[in-house]
């Protein structure tokens, strides 16, 4: 543990994190004690030919994601052109005008009225959401980044269980449920609004900024910002994947609780509270098993648990005998249900792992002056996908698929999405192949005075470690890294075609093929010259030297010495190159 870096806890008793994880703390829990206690009550009580309780979890989400669809441009631009402290405030003023127009909507049982202030609290969320990930790369520095943003997906998290709790216990009091529910929405929304005033002050870091409130040119322009870093926009589709898989389950949760698992409305609650302890306690692992830094090598370790215990869930509830609804206590007491709250667990947790390293590397990534229009058009791209989500949750029921074999088709779509996304960023394959190479096999300890730099170039030179240790220099930051290595490590299939899929370099001595020498050297110098870290790590010494020599008389940067000591545990020490 460094001294200058505590846990991810410490920030919670500090000004410039505390307040604003209280305020979105408070609006995550607020919107689902809200939309959940209207989903039970369209689900158990309200008969409504227009919005069936098997559909009831879906329409209100589909609702809820609407205002991301149509405002996410505009919010960004606000988030980059004014103080974001500011605009957390007037957010919350906003969310106490909505609350009090639920508050008539629950004491007259108006499924109109309260459908619009579903709309009305994702309108809320959608000002505020480029606030609260554009706010973080502001206050936070590299190797907080990912803590800090496992504490805020965990919080999410947690607040979604409080709120869900929080609105079905109330609900299901006989005959003061929703006015109980009201009371509540209104006093957190005036407590967020109280502690919004703390939140310390985060200058525009555009304030010139002309809105364009044409959300729908603006929306295009976004996304055709966001596309402009492949690896950012490619991470903004794997997030929005991320959020479609996870609608599906937390919108049928009241459906698949009563009509799969025979249990009441406690047990619905149950299933949140699983889910939500399972993503808390992924987003929160994120920082342990990244050692503090941005390490999308575990998003494909999470995506692997999303399908295989989404898969599972399949086969442990699609075959549940029939019985009358019964309470949690009998509901935990079968064993039978066990393997149903183990999935749902290790599901959510593999969720939590998967998105909190994608969210740090785009706010990493992002340029400051951009980065919560960037943001933007990720909460766009996730209304999309949920919106998609749940249409297509509501074709597979509406054609008569069960729930369980609904999310069997999640699990399995999940596989075939994050194939995809995985075979055109190869980088997270890279970096997981590394970080498990390095961890488990190797037990990778790095040494030395000095660090790759957190960003620009610089040129790391050293022997080639053979076979998957090639890897390993990768660990010595969060950065991608591009290799130069010899062309036969390249020519093969498994480690060799992934490389080659991330762009390596195929180095080939002078004398043998000088102009395959000269397009390597042209290659590496370039990369150099975008501001990329490039590994030179070839056999030849000699040709390594003449190589360095060459990269760096073209393009002066910082050039570090890379030692490797094979054995477990290993040792990569680093140091600065003479000269």
């Amino acid at each position: 543990m460094s001294g200058g870096h505590p846990n991810q806890f410490a920030l919670l008793a500090q000004r410039r994190f505390a307040p604003f994880f209280a305020v979105q703390f408070l609006g995550a829990g607020n919107d689902n004690l809200f939309k959940f206690a209207f989903t039970v009550m369209a689900t158990y009580e309200l008969q409504l030919a227009w919005m069936p309780p098997s559909l009831a979890g879906l329409v209100i989400g589909a609702v809820f994601i609407l205002p991301f669809v149509l405002f996410s441009a505009t919010a960004g631009q606000l988030a980059d052109k004014y103080d974001k402290a500011l605009l957390a405030r007037w957010v919350k003023s906003l969310e106490i005008a909505i609350m009090a127009a639920a508050v008539w909507g629950f004491v007259r049982t108006d499924a109109v009225m309260l459908l619009a202030c579903v709309f009305g609290m994702g309108l809320h969320s959608t000002l505020f959401g480029p606030v609260k990930y554009a706010y973080l790369p502001q206050h936070l520095d590299e190797r907080e980044l990912t803590g800090g943003n496992g504490l805020v997906e965990m919080g999410t998290f947690v607040a979604i269980l409080l709120g869900n709790l929080a609105g079905g216990l109330l609900m299901a009091v006989p005959e003061a449920g929703a006015r109980l529910v009201a009371a509540a929405c209104l006093g957190v929304a005036l407590l967020g609004r109280l502690v919004a005033q703390a939140v310390p002050r985060s200058p525009a870091p555009q304030p010139d900024l002309t809105i364009n409130w044409n959300p729908f040119s603006e929306t295009w322009r976004n996304l055709r910002l966001a596309h402009g870093d492949l690896v950012v926009f490619r991470s903004l589709l794997g997030i929005s994947w991320m959020w479609a898989f996870g609608a599906v389950f937390l919108s049928q949760f009241p459906a698949f609780a009563k009509d799969v698992l025979h249990g009441d409305e406690q047990v619905a609650s149950l299933l949140l509270v699983l889910f939500s302890v399972g993503v808390g306690v992924g987003a929160l692992l994120c920082e342990t098993l990244s050692r503090r830094h941005v390490e999308i090598g575990l998003v494909p370790l999470g995506a692997a648990g999303m399908s295989v215990f989404a898969v599972d869930l399949y086969f442990a509830a699609h075959a549940l005998p029939a019985s009358a609804l019964m309470p949690v206590s009998a509901f935990v007491a079968q064993p039978a249900h066990w393997r149903v709250m183990a999935d749902l667990v290790l599901l959510a947790l593999a969720a939590g792992v998967y998105s909190v390293p994608m969210y740090a590397l785009i706010q990493l990534r992002s340029p400051a002056t951009h980065r919560a229009r960037i943001i933007a058009a990720n909460n766009i791209l996730n209304a999309l996908f949920m919106i998609a989500s749940a249409l297509g949750a509501g074709a597979l029921l509406g054609a008569g698929l069960s729930i369980p074999g609904v999310f069997l088709v999640a699990g399995v779509v999940n596989a075939l999405v994050a194939g995809a996304v995985f075979w055109f960023v190869p980088e997270y394959l890279l970096r997981c192949r590394a970080l498990l190479h390095g961890r488990l096999v190797r037990r990778l300890r790095v040494t030395g005075s000095v660090l790759p730099p957190a960003d620009g170039a610089a040129l790391l030179v050293g022997p080639a470690p053979a076979g998957a240790d090639l890897l390993l220099p990768a660990a010595a930051g969060p950065r991608p890294l591009r290799w130069v290595v010899d062309r036969q490590r390249l020519a093969g299939p498994g480690l060799g075609a992934l490389l080659r899929r991330a762009g390596a370099v195929a180095w080939v001595p002078a004398h043998e093929d000088a102009a395959a020498h000269a397009e390597a050297v042209e290659r590496a110098a370039q990369a150099l010259a975008a501001g990329e870290l490039v590994g030179l790590f070839v056999a030849d010494e000699a040709g390594r030297a003449a190589t360095q020599a060459a990269l760096v008389a073209r393009q002066p940067v910082p050039v570090l010495a890379v030692g490797f000591v094979p054995g477990r545990p290993a040792v990569l020490s680093l140091e600065a190159a003479p000269g």
